[in-house]
C-alpha cells in the first residue's frame, strides 16, 4: 500500500482535526502518500482531493470543527453514486480509505467496502457519543464540557433569582450529553430517551428541595426526550415555581478539544492507519477499557448503544 486517503463526514466534532493530522502524519511516517478529501462523500463523488503533508496538518490539533469539511450526502445512497466515488479514488491511486465521523458516515464505508471491495477503516467522530463497540467517541468529552461551563453559569443566574431552569441539550437518540454533564453539573434532574420520566417526579424533586430551603433549580434535557419548553410549561402549571428555558444548541459541537479528545483522536488516527497496513478493512477504530482496537463495522452495528444507566441512578442520589 502506498497511498491513502481520509475524510470527516456528518456533524462535525471537536478533536476531528486532531484525528486527520494523526491519520496523515502516521501514514507519512510508515511511508504512505495520504490525500484528504474536502466535504467527506460529497468531494469523494467529485474527486475533490489534496495530498497532505506533515506541515499541512500542523497547528491543528486545537482547533474545533474540521479542515476537511464536512457535508451531508443523501445521494450516496445510489450504488451508481457509490462506484463513481470507487472509480475517483481508483483514478487517483488511491488504495484505502479512513472516514471519521458517525452511524451515517460508516454506512456508506461499508458499501464501499463490501460492494466494490475498497478497504475502508472508521474512526468514531460524534458529540452523542453513540457509537455501539466503543466507550468513547471522539468529540464527546469537549462538548460535555461545553456543557458543564454552560450550566455553571446559568447556576450563577439561576441563584441570583431563585428560579427553575430547564436546559435543553443535544441528544436524539442518546442521553449521554445530559447523563454526564448533569452529575458533573449537579443537575436536581436528567431527562434522556432512555429512561421514562413522569412529571410528577420531577416536581416532588423540586419540592423536596423546597423543604430543605433550596430556591434554585437546573434541570437537564435530552432533545430526544422532547423540548425543554415543554417541560417548563408542565411545571408552571403544577406549580408556583418561575421556570427559564435554555436551548444550548450547536454551541456544543464548537470550541477548541479537550486533552482527552485529542490524545483519543490520535491514538484512533494511528491505529487507522496501523489497520490498513494489517490488511485490515470493514473496521471501526474503538477504545475500550483505555486500550485502541479494531471492530467489524457489523459489530458496531448489529449492537445498540447504552448509557451508563448507573450514572443516572448516582445523579438522582446526589440531587437529594
Amino acid at each position: 500500500m502506498k497511498r491513502i486517503a481520509v475524510l470527516t463526514s456528518g456533524g462535525d466534532a471537536p478533536g476531528m482535526n486532531a484525528a486527520v493530522r494523526a491519520v496523515v502524519r502516521s501514514g507519512i511516517y510508515r511511508g504512505l502518500e495520504v490525500y484528504g478529501v474536502y466535504r467527506g462523500y460529497s468531494g469523494l463523488i467529485q474527486g475533490d482531493f489534496v495530498e497532505m503533508t506533515a506541515g499541512s496538518v500542523g497547528d491543528i490539533i486545537q482547533k474545533g470543527g474540521t479542515k476537511l469539511y464536512s457535508a451531508r450526502c443523501p445521494e450516496f445512497k445510489d450504488p451508481e453514486v457509490r462506484k463513481k466515488a470507487a472509480e475517483q479514488l481508483r483514478a487517483k491511486g488511491i488504495e484505502a480509505l479512513v472516514t471519521i465521523g458517525g452511524d451515517g458516515t460508516f454506512t456508506g464505508a461499508m458499501k464501499l467496502s463490501d460492494e466494490l471491495g475498497f478497504p475502508v477503516i472508521g474512526i468514531p467522530g460524534t458529540i452523542d457519543n453513540d457509537i455501539p463497540g466503543t466507550d468513547f467517541t471522539i468529540g464527546f468529552d469537549t462538548a460535555i464540557n461545553t456543557v458543564i461551563d454552560c450550566i455553571d453559569k446559568i447556576r450563577d443566574t439561576a441563584t441570583s433569582h431563585e428560579r427553575t431552569y430547564i436546559v435543553e441539550v443535544m441528544g436524539r437518540d442518546a442521553g449521554d450529553i445530559a447523563l454526564w454533564a448533569g452529575l458533573a453539573g449537579g443537575a436536581e434532574s436528567i431527562l434522556i430517551p432512555e429512561e421514562s420520566y413522569q412529571i410528577s417526579n420531577i416536581i416532588e424533586r423540586l419540592n423536596h428541595g423546597a423543604a430543605r430551603g433550596k430556591k434554585h433549580s437546573i434541570i437537564l434535557v435530552a432533545e430526544g426526550v422532547g423540548s425543554a419548553v415543554d417541560v417548563a410549561k408542565q411545571i408552571e402549571e403544577r406549580t408556583d415555581y418561575e421556570t427559564r428555558v435554555t436551548v444550548l444548541g450547536h454551541v456544543q459541537r464548537g470550541g477548541s478539544p479537550t486533552a482527552f479528545d485529542r490524545v483519543l483522536a490520535s491514538r484512533m488516527g494511528a491505529k487507522a492507519v496501523e489497520l490498513l497496513l494489517e490488511g485490515k478493512t470493514n473496521q471501526m477504530v474503538a477504545v475500550r477499557n483505555n486500550e485502541i482496537i479494531g471492530i467489524d463495522f457489523v459489530e458496531a452495528f448489529n449492537g445498540k448503544h447504552q448509557p451508563n444507566l448507573s450514572l443516572y441512578h448516582l445523579a438522582g442520589e446526589l440531587s437529594i
